[in-house]
């Protein structure tokens, strides 16, 4: 019998898909502390994860494990290349919470452009003239730049596009067949896109060891007044700068749901700006009620295709893991 280990509390949904597979059992370990993902790995065919680290020293602790199933798209704390050399796949849910986090990137975008934190604490405390000090912007007509291109980045691009917003998107892994595609203008360097932007959406992967994509320079380079919006990866980012120029003025706002440390610390840069058109959210842009379900289900699926040999090529991070074992 084949036994799946699941690292981390998913939904009831993807449970019962387990509990119809008589040929195999699973465990759940819902608080994944090193000690106890230690302890399991050991009977692991096959882990559906939560957003563990799941490095080399685990891995050898687990000498029969078949597939990595990500619960969720990120992979920055599996070490990929070491599942590859033991010809391990490595899925994720490619589907599952597309919708929400672009769903929670719009929010942002609406919930800085409408200065609605400000806002709402402002006449909690009776002061009405605060639309006159600090007037919000429409959407409309202003440039969208979506960096990161993929299944997020398109949903997001579609929802913007529905606000009467233009755009643009840089992403240098697609061909220019994919942008066509969606209707929208391909930038081909990321800081034209920036100098012409109102709006900048990360939808952009984070590779392990790499420095920020949008550091101080790039940064710098963002149109004066723009609002930057962060779903994707804190590390994208280099978040001091960004604080600088949010406390500058030189941006106007950010929304930000993902930051470099999580959770953040008392002083970081982004926690000490009481004044700032900044709203932040938990990390918690694919966290809806419907993705947790799907994410779950599209998980665990993942899981029973690999060790039934169906797991479809496009759902796995590292396909040449799929052809014969080194």
């Amino acid at each position: 019998m084949s036994h799946v280990v699941i690292l981390g509390r998913i939904d009831e949904a993807g449970l019962e898909i387990l509990r119809r597979r008589p040929d195999v059992g699973f465990g759940m370990v819902e608080e994944p502390t090193p000690e106890r993902v230690r302890e399991a790995l050991p009977q692991a065919d096959a882990v559906v994860m939560r957003p563990v680290p799941l490095g080399r020293a685990e891995l050898e602790l687990a000498p029969r494990l078949r597939v990595v199933s990500r619960h969720g798209v990120g992979v920055d704390t599996i070490d990929v290349a070491a599942c590859t050399r033991r010809g391990i796949p490595v899925a994720i849910t490619v589907n599952a919470n597309r919708v929400a986090v672009a769903e929670h990137a719009i929010h942002l975008m609406l919930a800085v452009a409408k200065r609605v934190r400000l806002y709402d604490s402002a006449t909690r405390a009776g002061d009405f003239a605060v639309r006159e000090r600090l007037p919000a912007i429409e959407l409309a007509g202003r440039t969208l730049l979506v960096v990161g291109f993929g299944r997020i980045g398109r949903e997001a691009a579609v929802r913007a596009r529905a606000f009467g917003m233009r755009i643009l998107a840089f992403d240098p892994h697609l061909p220019d067949a994919v942008f066509a595609a969606e209707g929208v203008e391909r930038v081909e360097r990321l800081e034209d896109g920036l100098a012409r932007a109102d709006v900048v959406s990360l939808h952009a992967p984070w590779e392990p060891g790499t420095p920020p994509l949008l550091d101080r320079e790039r940064i710098g380079a963002m149109r004066e007044g723009a609002i930057l919006v962060n779903t994707a990866r804190g590390q994208l980012v280099d978040e001091a700068a960004l604080a600088e120029a949010l406390a500058s003025g030189r941006l106007s706002g950010a929304g930000i749901d993902v930051f470099s440390t999580e959770p953040p610390p008392p002083d970081h840069p982004l926690l000490r700006l009481p004044e700032a058109n900044v709203v932040l959210s938990p990390h918690a842009a694919a966290w809806t009620v419907e993705a947790k379900r799907r994410m779950a289900v599209e998980a665990v699926e993942n899981a029973l295709a690999a060790l039934d040999g169906t797991l479809p090529p496009e759902r796995v991070v590292n396909p040449e893991a799929l052809g014969p074992r080194a």
